[in-house]
């Protein structure tokens, strides 16, 4: 028949490389491993999880359903972890990491650990430094990374599955059976309240906004570079040029064509107002004609669909007393 006991299940999904990766949540339209303690059963045989066996229970209590897979002594589960550090001193391709680790011990455990930066820099761990912060160490990475860079190391660690195993003797006592209560529950009855953790509590993110310098080209190095990869900006200059300084001075027949072409500017100005005056109107006309013309064939529309609902009305009642004949 079948075993009934309380225990603590642990979920995790099977990567390609055969790793048990681990699980706060089972995932909505997906199957999941679930790792639990108990007694030893052959191997596909069934499993019914029920979340609580009160019968005062109004909802669905089948909580997932299953087979057996594989009984062992233990079962590899491991959670990711990511190990974050801050450099304090860069040369070149090397940088020196503090804030990772906290004794020199875990950084020769970690030598040859590949390390990243939030920027997409890929580097490794080389080894630990003699002065400064205990836990820092030399770094190497494929390009020159700033300081205000963030520098973290993907780790697994694994995850300590506890044995708890308690079988259901009879639900037909007095006083019937009592397992383990979830925190959840313990909370309510007692009315203890929830515990915050002030690291977990969102927090507005100020992050100031970073000026980059301007590209600024040799002057050798710009005259030797084709046309189309020249600057084309003209400096800004921080006094007047001898060009915006100097005073014009027109004589006669300069004055006589200045005059002219301001005339001619005045006259194509004023018939350039005229002619947009003209157009406004003439479209707010054409506007009102459209109008009226699409209420009319919108009137025709109806009424022809309205006589074509008719007739398929009529042909399918035709129909279905032919067929009540029959």
């Amino acid at each position: 028949g079948w075993r009934r006991f309380q225990s603590i299940p642990y979920y995790s999904t099977e990567d390609q490389n055969g790793r048990y990766r681990y699980l706060k949540y089972t995932p909505e339209h997906m199957h999941c491993n679930l790792t639990f303690y108990g007694p030893q059963v052959p191997p596909n045989t069934g499993i019914l999880a029920i979340q609580n066996l009160s019968s005062n229970i109004p909802s669905f209590r089948i909580a997932g359903t299953g087979v057996t897979l594989e009984n062992d002594a233990s079962f590899e589960i491991v959670k990711k972890l990511k190990l974050v550090g801050t450099p304090h001193k860069i040369y070149k391709n090397t940088a020196f990491i503090s804030g990772m680790f906290n004794t020199d011990l875990e950084v020769s455990r970690f030598e040859g650990a590949s390390i990243k930066t939030v920027s997409g820099i890929r580097g490794q761990v080389k080894k630990a430094l003699r002065e400064g912060h205990a836990g820092s160490f030399r770094g190497t990475f494929e390009d020159k990374i700033l300081l205000s860079d963030i520098v973290f190391c993907r780790t697994w660690v694994p995850v300590d599955l506890k044995r708890y195993y308690n079988p259901v003797t009879s639900l037909l006592s007095r006083d019937g059976w009592s397992g383990m209560k979830p925190k959840a529950q313990l909370q309510i009855e007692t009315g203890t309240p929830i515990e915050v953790n002030p690291d977990s509590i969102y927090k507005p993110i100020e992050r100031t906004e970073k000026k980059f310098s301007k590209l600024q080209v040799p002057k050798d190095l710009e005259q030797a570079m084709p046309f189309k990869s020249k600057q084309k900006n003209q400096k800004q200059l921080k006094e007047e040029s001898y060009a915006n300084k100097r005073a014009v001075v027109m004589d006669k027949a300069e004055k006589q064509k200045y005059t002219f072409v301001q005339a001619l500017n005045t006259i194509r100005n004023d018939k350039i107002s005229k002619k947009r005056v003209k157009n406004a109107e003439r479209n707010k006309e054409k506007a009102k004609v459209q109008a009226k013309e699409d209420e009319r064939l919108a009137i025709i529309h109806k009424a022809n669909k309205k006589r074509q609902y008719r007739s398929e009305g009529k042909i399918k009642s035709a129909r279905d007393n032919k067929k009540g004949k029959f």
